[in-house]
């Protein structure tokens, strides 16, 4: 049974820790503002505490070994070898693309040679003097095949002296582009003397024991002292859940506490009854049902924060729309944020000829708009002209004025965070939040995960949306898809076709959009690509071009910057190429691209030869159901909250030490205790440290 870890508390944090976490990387000796910026790329921020809360992935064993007796290729050695020779690159040949290497000959004290190999000419005075012949060196590095043994670019090499610079064990941390294991190393090891010096000074029981538990994650002896249950990353697990239940506990207690003191809107226009009566279509009962949710939570004397959950095909927006409708019955404005400009595009697309029909000013503002344009759009909202308004996160720029903000709708909520939830609504009085999501979450999940909100769930999709047909293919067969797919865009179909990554860069056999594009244009020349390496304008280009009924491409390649913002009716087929590398939940949501209009729709789930059991585990469970619910509970079951939502389902609590599947418990234990209402202030130290304080006040 896992013990758990109790807070003591402390009365604020001291001024000389706070600064220290709030400290610059560029700040510590040898990182600089080139690489404090790489850091902030992979930190995701470039502070202290950024990377104090950065776990080292795994522990490499670097312990000394006398012999290269039994070793393996790929093991990882520190040896003491003896220089014998050294080899300088002759010339290389012409045609190839590197080169050769630099051999350095050694031997160990049984005799055991290996050859260590340097690639990069402009250093190799460098190495001949780190490696001199007739010398005993410590070398630290990976063992590649060969006779004998080759050694490529050691990570380590020291004196016999100086040999306890290596360490016997190595956190690795998940890196990026200019960031070396030794310049983690050195700004951690710099980090900590300094923060052992301030917290020692301190008898502080709380500050000991978080700082010490940190410590013991970034100086772990091994892998297994970084799992999810190991001692100290269940501290900090436990700390840091701590900290977000107590800031959705807060949120929503002063949420309540404004019960009687807004101003009761009175309705002043009638636009609903004639917008009902103009739908070509009737609303679910699931519709019905949460619009009814939502008005009640309008007309009541709180601020509404409601959370609609909905499956792909649902009908999210239009019950999104009637708010909008309700609130300008008020008087009052609604914003309706985005995620991308394409999905702002396309939802002023499909609401603006409604709102001129009620006679409803409705515009849309992004990052785009500059000059005249935006001024003019500014302008209108100000007064209060413009009633709906549709658009990025420029809705919130500093230069933009709202009259009165009644409503704030937030499209793609797993995008957005408890302080993201508050400060949206900071552009108005009172203002109501609703936010909607496509990715069905488990109840159990939700409720840990958005606590603070109201959840109402459109569990039906509406009459006539035909089923999409999901099958599963070997990639053997892909030259056959190809045909079928030929016939299909001759008879008028439009097809997606995604892949995991832009390009195989490291030649590990999965789907590469760029060289997909280029192999399908032979058969399908006016084909587009879509990546996340285009530029933004570029992207949103060719999609507009695909979604386009007039345009010749039929074919659109992407990775999965599609999966959410685009919506093509016409398009009847999706390929997932490599579905095996894709969890449920993204699966689902790609499917979801296709099946949008009244013709029957396909998904076919390409997967590779080293496909895994779990992995076909998953395209069966895609393959027989196509309820979204159910599909996030079986994916939570399988992958856990981190492969459930996906790098880009960053507004998701995004945990740097607790795992859903691992610390159950604790999610209870933090929920519980943070419901009590009993905030000391060493829980919001813990709230300030973990992001989730700053924008909240009890």
């Amino acid at each position: 049974m896992l013990k758990i870890w109790v807070l003591g508390t402390f009365v604020g944090m001291r001024r000389e820790i706070a600064e220290f976490l709030n400290t610059d990387l560029q700040y510590i000796r040898g990182v600089g503002p080139v690489l404090a910026e790489r850091f902030n790329d992979v930190l995701g921020g470039r502070r202290v505490l950024d990377f104090l809360l950065h776990k080292p992935a795994y522990v490499r064993n670097r312990a000394v070994t006398e012999s290269l007796a039994g070793v393996d290729t790929g093991d990882t050695i520190t040896i003491p070898l003896l220089i014998k020779s050294h080899k300088k690159p002759g010339k290389p040949a012409p045609w190839l693309k590197r080169a050769r290497a630099m051999r350095v000959l050694c031997t160990d004290k049984m005799g055991y040679s290996v050859a260590i190999q340097f690639f990069n000419s402009k250093y190799m005075d460098y190495w001949l003097e780190k490696l001199p012949i007739g010398q005993w060196r410590m070398v630290s590095g990976k063992i590649e095949g060969g006779n004998p043994p080759v050694m490529n670019h050691p990570e380590f090499i020291e004196t016999l002296d100086a040999a306890e610079k290596i360490p016997a064990a190595q956190a690795i941390y998940p890196s990026g582009e200019g960031l070396t294991q030794k310049v983690f190393a050195s700004v951690r090891d710099q980090i900590f003397a300094k923060m052992d010096s301030i917290v020692g000074e301190y008898d502080d029981e709380f500050l000991r024991e978080f700082f010490d538990a940190l410590r013991h994650v970034h100086f772990a002896k091994t892998s297994d002292d970084l799992l999810p249950n190991s001692t100290y990353v269940a501290k900090l697990a436990y700390a840091e859940l701590l900290a977000h239940q107590t800031a959705i506990a807060i949120s929503r207690r002063a949420r309540t506490s404004q019960k009687n003191k807004r101003q009761k809107r009175v309705k002043a226009r009638d636009y609903l009854n004639k917008f009902m009566n103009t739908l070509p279509y009737k609303l679910t009962d699931a519709q019905s049902r949460v619009v009814g949710e939502i008005f009640n939570d309008m007309e009541s004397d709180v601020p509404m924060m409601r959370l609609v959950q909905g499956d792909v095909g649902s009908g999210k927006t239009i019950v999104a729309l009637i708010a909008a409708l309700k609130m300008a019955e008020y008087g009052g404005q609604t914003a309706l944020l985005a995620p991308t400009d394409t999905l702002a595009q396309q939802h002023f697309a499909k609401i603006k000829p409604m709102c001129d029909a009620l006679g409803i000013v409705a515009d849309v503002l992004t990052g785009r708009d500059k000059g005249a344009v935006r001024r003019e759009k500014l302008v209108s909202l100000r007064s209060g002209r413009t009633k709906i308004v549709v658009g990025t996160h420029a809705l919130f720029s500093d230069d933009v004025e709202y009259k009165d903000l009644g409503l704030v709708i937030v499209d793609e909520q797993h995008r957005f965070g408890v302080n993201q939830r508050e400060s949206l609504r900071a552009k108005g009085h009172s203002v109501d939040l609703l936010a909607l999501s496509a990715t069905p979450i488990p109840r159990t999940l939700s409720m840990t995960m958005y606590g603070d909100m109201d959840i109402s769930i459109i569990n039906q999709k509406p009459a006539g949306r035909l089923p999409i047909h999901t099958t599963k293919l070997p990639m053997a067969r892909l030259n056959d898809l190809i045909s079928r797919i030929k016939q299909q865009i001759d008879n008028g179909a439009k097809v997606f076709w995604i892949c995991p990554l832009v390009q195989d860069e490291n030649g590990i056999g999965v789907g590469a959009a760029v060289a997909r594009y280029d192999a399908l244009r032979e058969t399908f020349p006016t084909a587009g690509l879509v990546h996340g390496q285009m530029s933004k304008v570029d992207r949103d280009r060719v999609m507009a071009e695909f979604a386009d009924d007039n345009s010749n491409m039929n074919l659109l390649v992407a990775t999965t910057v599609i999966e959410v913002g685009i919506d093509v009716p016409r398009a009847s087929i999706i390929v997932i190429e490599n579905a095996e590398q894709f969890g449920l939940a993204a699966l689902h949501q790609l499917r979801g691209r296709v099946g949008r209009g009244k013709i029957q729709s396909y998904c076919i789930l390409l997967y590779g030869l080293n496909v895994s059991p779990d992995g076909l585990k998953r395209l069966d469970v895609l393959c027989e159901t196509d309820d979204g619910f159910q599909i996030a509970e079986q994916d939570l079951m399988m992958r856990g909250v981190g492969e459930l939502l996906g790098t880009r389902q960053s507004g998701w609590i995004q945990y740097h030490f607790a795992d859903w599947r691992e610390h159950r418990d604790l999610f209870k234990l933090a929920a519980r205790a943070a419901a009590d209402g009993n905030v000391s202030d060493a829980v919001r130290d813990l709230m300030n440290i973990f992001g989730c304080g700053s924008n909240i006040s009890a």
